[in-house]
């Protein structure tokens, strides 16, 4: 992954409530002008205290929610939740993140996505899952930068505006990805042999 640009007055850190109303604007921009990630749509409006409950939920599962300040503004965010519900799938993760329009080309994204990435890696976490609009060019040149891969397109799964729209699945590794066992897995082994061991004896 290339390492993410200095960009002067952009700050990133942890989301908080007050930030919610500035990220409910973001993301209603994208929806109404049909850009962003396919795989987060709504169709009913986000209001704030569904916002505030889901930080609370993702703060407690210990996942992050970021935000990226410009100038004092909050330009853009970015958040991770897990890829699926069953216990096999608890390394992996799908992202969102969303960029103010009127912050767009300013490197929002090359600083947001990276903290994310970095973040989510050091939570212990092995891969990171993502959905794109297949035309929305800017952010799979961005995620690519950022070390994602494309793995898969989904022609025609989301319905949206009077139009069908594709998707593009991209996928990064976390930290060592796949090249070892999990530090869980084995404190589990671990524990698993010293019970063997005392059965034994």
């Amino acid at each position: 992954m290339d390492s993410a640009p200095t960009q002067p007055g952009i700050v990133i850190r942890p989301s908080t409530d007050a930030d919610v109303a500035a990220m409910i604007d973001i993301y209603e921009h994208h929806i109404r002008h049909g850009v962003g990630d396919t795989g987060d749509f709504e169709e009913d409006r986000l209001r704030p205290d569904d916002l505030k409950r889901r930080r609370k939920n993702m703060r407690s599962k210990r996942l992050p929610h970021l935000v990226a300040e410009r100038h004092g503004m909050v330009a853009g965010y970015a958040y991770a939740v897990p890829f699926r519900k069953r216990p096999a799938y608890r390394y992996t993760l799908k992202h969102s993140i969303y960029v103010h329009a009127g912050h767009l080309h300013a490197g929002i994204g090359r600083r947001l996505l990276p903290a994310l990435i970095e973040a989510c890696a050091a939570g212990g976490y092995r891969q990171m899952i993502g959905y794109i609009d297949a035309e929305n060019e800017a952010s799979l040149r961005l995620h690519e930068a950022c070390g994602f891969t494309r793995v898969g397109h989904l022609p025609a799964v989301a319905y949206r505006h009077g139009r069908w729209a594709d998707s593009v699945m991209v996928q990064c590794a976390l930290g060592t990805g796949s090249s070892d066992q999990p530090s869980t897995w084995r404190q589990e082994a671990a524990a698993r042999d010293a019970q063997a061991a005392v059965a034994t004896t």
